[in-house]
């Protein structure tokens, strides 16, 4: 569940470390985000020298979330922290991805993120 004002870890290399929602997108009244959902995010703390600097304003797909998810198959999944990739179109602006990954990620059309990923959940 991420909403407006909620700071997430970033999971990938692209350079930013820390990064705050400010818009979760798919429709004007659309107030919370879940596993594979797009938000726009504002950097926070970033790496210097690296292809995000603070202040940038990213889109960002979410791919670890502390609130329990449920699948299609009736189990739940649960992540320790809330984490997202940043987005360069609808693939991701680093080269590694950090942590797990959950299987809905592939399925809603990142392809990319899974397989650069170690563990795949």
């Amino acid at each position: 569940m991420i909403q407006p004002r909620s700071i997430l870890n970033v999971a990938d290399n692209s350079g930013a470390k820390l990064v705050q929602c400010f818009k979760v997108l798919g429709g004007s009244r659309r107030r919370v985000a879940q596993l594979g959902d797009i938000v726009v995010v504002s950097v926070r703390r970033a790496e210097p020298r690296k292809a995000v600097k603070k202040k940038d304003v990213v889109k960002a797909v979410v791919v670890r979330q502390r609130e329990p998810f449920r699948r299609s198959d009736g189990s739940y999944i649960r992540f320790d922290d809330n984490a997202v990739v940043i987005l360069d179109g609808q693939e991701p602006k680093g080269g590694r991805i950090f942590g797990p990954i959950p299987r809905e990620i592939r399925e809603r059309g990142f392809t990319k993120i899974a397989s650069l990923a170690v563990e795949v959940v």
